[in-house]
């Protein structure tokens, strides 16, 4: 009888090895473990070697946890049967859940989970040595896992989408491993991809660009007015851009050059609309520019990106000496808020919590979908829960507006 309580004792044991080792592989942070193995641990290296295995180890560990688990439910089976008779199979059955449910599955699993590293630095060489004793059975059962497979015809991409890029992001920032600004890079990086020409473009109609015939002293005076470093040059309409003037072949030793201004320009580069923007910075790389031209499905000119603007996609506005700081959102003390209408649609909505299912990017293409027409000063609609009216237009766009937020029964009101 003690013989067989102590078998029972070693199974329970085994049971709550081969539970917590299951949780620690599957927890534990990959990251870590890989660094300690650079830095010369064998038993990082062992688990690292194991769970590229996972299939042969979790075969492993499962197999051994039902032979335990089993072995465990017989003895005590045996055990009470015998002093208890007919009704002993019966104890048996709760008694026996309770104690693996406790001692073999729940607690040792939790214990795992708070430290899966080092259960799994601790485990590695003992299921290592399983895993060979066991391997004829999960050879058995790998195979048939393929059939299952092809059977059923189950796909395995392991690849993560980008909302669980992000969420991962999100969980280690909560973790703390990165801080907020950290948090913020990466997650522009992430969404980078999906970003195309056309969201981050300064559009044809607030392009500063020169004709070809201007003369160079006049350029000279709208470099200096406009503070570019670079404008576009065009021929007979902008719809038909030559080449790119930088400021600095202009000058010759500090003098105005008396070089023909097409001798000077370089060769513009040529996106679509709808080309992703890390696409673009690979072009511009490629062909040491800093500027290219977005053409509409026509072939004119739709608008310009520079690699200042894909930059700032990544990390933030880049500000030099010579940017005039302008407020997007002005608030004013009645509460309501001169909006800049240059923003973009999805950067206004998140500023005042309100949702659209517009396609426009810029809050200007916005407010023109919503009124119907071209923007003029003095329109005025209700969009959610925002009074908007339109204070200042220029180009037949709308330039600015301010925003009031209004009541349920203000917005009822206003819809009848």
């Amino acid at each position: 009888m003690y013989i067989q309580i102590i078998v029972m004792l070693i199974c329970i044991i085994m049971s709550a090895y081969f539970s917590a080792t299951e949780t620690a592989f599957s927890s534990f942070n990959r990251t870590r473990i890989k660094s300690l193995a650079e830095n010369g641990s064998k038993r990082a290296k062992l688990v690292l070697r194991l769970s590229d295995n996972y299939d042969g180890l979790i075969s492993s560990i499962l197999i051994g946890n039902n032979i335990v688990n089993i072995a465990v439910a017989s003895i005590g089976t045996l055990l009470f049967v015998s002093a208890y008779g007919d009704i002993g199979a019966t104890i048996s059955t709760v008694v026996v859940t309770i104690v693996v449910l406790i001692f073999g599955e729940i607690s040792p699993k939790s214990l795992a989970k708070d430290s899966p590293e080092q259960f799994a630095l601790f485990s590695a060489p003992i299921i290592n040595f399983l895993m060979k004793i066991l391997m004829p059975i999960s050879f058995l059962f790998s195979e048939w896992k393929k059939l299952l497979t092809k059977i059923f015809r189950v796909k395995n991409d392991r690849r993560m989408s980008q909302e669980e890029l992000l969420l991962l992001v999100e969980e280690v920032e909560e973790d703390g491993s990165i801080d907020k600004d950290e948090g913020e890079l990466l997650r522009s990086a992430i969404e980078f991809g999906d970003l195309e020409a056309e969201d981050i473009l300064t559009h044809r109609i607030d392009i500063e660009a020169v004709p070809v015939e201007t003369d160079k002293k006049e350029i000279a005076k709208i470099f200096s007015r406009s503070r570019f470093s670079r404008l576009p040059i065009y021929e007979d309409t902008i719809d038909n851009i030559i080449g790119i003037l930088h400021q600095k072949d202009l000058y010759v030793n500090g003098e105005i050059t008396e070089k023909p201004l097409r001798s000077i320009i370089t060769e513009p580069v040529f996106a679509r609309r709808n080309d992703k923007i890390n696409d673009l910075l690979t072009v511009l790389q490629k062909n040491k520019a800093h500027v290219a031209v977005v053409l509409d499905e026509y072939g004119g000119t739709y608008g310009i990106v520079t690699m200042e603007d894909i930059l700032e996609e990544l990390v933030g506005d880049i500000w030099d000496e010579h940017d005039e700081i302008s407020e997007n959102f002005i608030e004013k003390e009645d509460g309501s808020v001169l909006v800049d209408c240059s923003v973009s649609a999805e950067e206004f909505c998140d500023y005042f919590g309100v949702s659209s299912d517009s396609d426009c990017v810029s809050l200007g293409g916005l407010v023109s979908e919503m009124l119907g027409k071209i923007p003029e000063t003095g329109d005025r609609f209700i969009f959610e829960n925002l009074d908007i009216l339109v204070i200042k237009t220029e180009n037949r766009r709308a330039v600015q507006v301010e925003v009031k937020e209004i009541s349920k029964d203000q917005e009822a009101s206003e819809t009848d």
